[in-house]
């Protein structure tokens, strides 16, 4: 079972089992993320290591043999729950990740997404894993927020559902980058 208390080591195995030889540019951008998630983690508490499961597993819907509905948070969701009985609380945070929730909506899977995968009402967890995945490059280097989104809609366009969905998340998005910035700059080192 996947969750806040599984070790480390088994979370990454999963994570790199299904990205690692298909996708290895995904699988370097959530290694990045889950080092950020590591280092976001001093201000997380007890969920410092749900934070760095999340943020390993956060793109595994990409794989190839788990996209079902082409939408990689549900897919990488309902894999972690259905094949390892992962922990509630990982799923969701995989499930909405970075406002998943409003590119649902451009697919049509809102009520889906919300319904089997409620957004966590824990919104300092919620703010860390969007700082972490969009202060990320796809291939694992840091970035600033600004950079990444303007990396996203030059990656699939402004047209595309990507691009719709990143230009009505951004302002969410920064919000959220600079809510855990602050956090992490009030913190001792």
């Amino acid at each position: 079972m996947l969750g806040n208390e599984v070790a480390a080591d088994v979370v990454r195995r999963v994570a790199e089992a299904e990205l690692g030889d298909a996708l290895p540019r995904r699988w370097a951008h959530s290694q990045g993320v889950a080092v950020q998630a590591a280092e976001v983690g001093r201000i997380l508490g007890k969920d410092a290591a749900l934070m760095v499961a999340a943020g390993i597993l956060h793109d595994v819907g990409y794989a190839p043999r788990l996209a079902v509905t082409g939408f990689h948070p549900l897919d990488g969701a309902r894999f972690l729950r259905d094949e390892h009985g992962a922990d509630e609380r990982l799923t969701r945070l995989v499930a909405n990740h970075s406002f998943a929730l409003l590119e649902a909506e451009e697919r049509g899977l809102r009520e889906e997404l919300a319904s089997e995968f409620p957004l966590l009402e824990e919104p300092l967890l919620v703010d860390a894993l969007v700082y972490c995945d969009m202060t990320t490059t796809p291939d694992g280097g840091r970035t600033t927020v600004e950079d990444r989104v303007v990396e996203i809609l030059g990656r699939y366009g402004d047209d595309s559902i990507v691009g719709r969905f990143i230009r009505r998340a951004a302002p969410e998005i920064f919000g959220a980058v600079g809510r855990v910035e602050a956090v992490l700059a009030a913190q001792p080192r």
